[in-house]
């Protein structure tokens, strides 16, 4: 019996090699700016000088009698009044002249009796502590406050990126290869 030659294939696969490095990112924010303004708080008081008034008419019309026009109001209605007193009493003493036949009722002792001066009438006013009027006059201070301004401004910087790429290296390390051996033919005859 006689064997059947046998074929020989060998193979080889295809070998590919991949050399990868990955890329970087690089990431960079410069800080924010912040710009900060504050105009302060003021405030103003403005104040007003009191007034004083003192009115010393009244205590300069006890004194000295004020002035002319009411001094002489005050004698001339002083002198009325000392007129009608002096009248008053002329009626008296005439009414006790006429009753002479009464006991007492002579005329010594009638007309004696007026013989002290009669006093001027007064000039001045009378005296009082109330006489001098003082008053204070006082107005409120004028206050303004404007209050305090902050006004922030911020400048956002915005990040810087980079991206370096990374390599990727591919190459065929083995290639692919058929080999054929063919069978040993024995030719004997």
């Amino acid at each position: 019996m006689s064997t059947l030659p046998v074929l020989q294939i060998r193979t080889t696969p295809t070998l590919l090699s991949i050399d990868a490095d990955p890329g970087q990112f690089s990431i960079r924010q410069p800080k924010a700016e912040v710009q900060l303004n504050t105009r302060p708080a003021k405030l103003t008081v403005e104040s007003h000088p009191m007034r004083l008034s003192v009115d010393q008419s009244k205590a300069f019309s006890a004194y000295t009698g004020g002035n002319m026009i009411d001094m002489n109001a005050r004698i001339y209605s002083g002198i009325q009044q000392i007129f009608l007193q002096n009248m008053a009493e002329r009626v008296q003493q005439g009414n006790e002249l006429a009753a002479i036949h009464k006991p007492g009722n002579t005329i010594a002792n009638i007309i004696g009796s007026d013989w002290q001066a009669r006093l001027f009438p007064e000039t001045r006013t009378p005296a009082s502590s109330g006489n001098v009027e003082t008053r204070v006059y006082t107005q409120a201070p004028d206050i303004n406050f404007t209050p305090a301004v902050s006004e922030m401004n911020v400048i956002v910087n915005r990040p810087e990126i980079e991206y370096n790429r990374g390599k990727l290296d591919i190459y065929v390390k083995q290639y692919a290869s058929i080999q054929y051996t063919p069978p040993a033919i024995d030719i004997g005859f």
